[in-house]
């Protein structure tokens, strides 16, 4: 099946199979490695994409339910080519560890930071309820976040 799919600004188009899931197509079609496969299963989050704004898990959607969608990958996250607020919170705190799970906290923190405008500790415990880290037990994530405010 032929799709047109909008990532970062850019769009791609491929014949794909009709079961490839989206993080195939952004990972093989399109060439962006950033966005991770973990589980597979819709667990992890790692996987996580912005579709049309809103946090999907790119391993539960096939490529062809994408056409015509706009995505941001993490490689779309940021400012004028610079990391933006959440990005700059986990990576001056250390919060992460591994990093394995850095690009799927990344792009759900900075779709809750666009809706709430602040990331209080309620908003980030909820906005992350479908995001694993194996290696910090969420502390220093929360702690790294919380308090973060949208800078236009």
């Amino acid at each position: 099946m032929k799709v047109t799919i909008n990532i970062n600004g850019k769009d791609y188009s491929a014949d794909v199979e009709p079961r490839m899931t989206l993080v195939d197509f952004i990972r093989d079609v399109a060439g962006l490695k950033g966005t991770h496969v973990g589980c597979e299963t819709g667990h992890c989050g790692a996987c996580s994409v912005l579709i049309d704004g809103r946090p999907v898990k790119s391993c539960l959607m096939l490529a062809v339910q994408a056409n015509g969608k706009r995505i941001t990958t993490i490689e779309g996250i940021g400012k004028d080519g610079g990391p933006n607020e959440v990005q700059m919170a986990l990576s001056s705190s250390k919060a992460l560890q591994c990093a394995f799970c850095s690009t799927g906290f990344v792009v759900v923190g900075t779709w809750a930071l666009e809706e709430n405008g602040e990331l209080t500790e309620d908003v980030i415990k909820e906005s992350f309820i479908g995001n694993v880290c194996r290696c910090t037990g969420y502390e220093p994530i929360i702690k790294a976040l919380r308090g973060v405010r949208k800078n236009d």
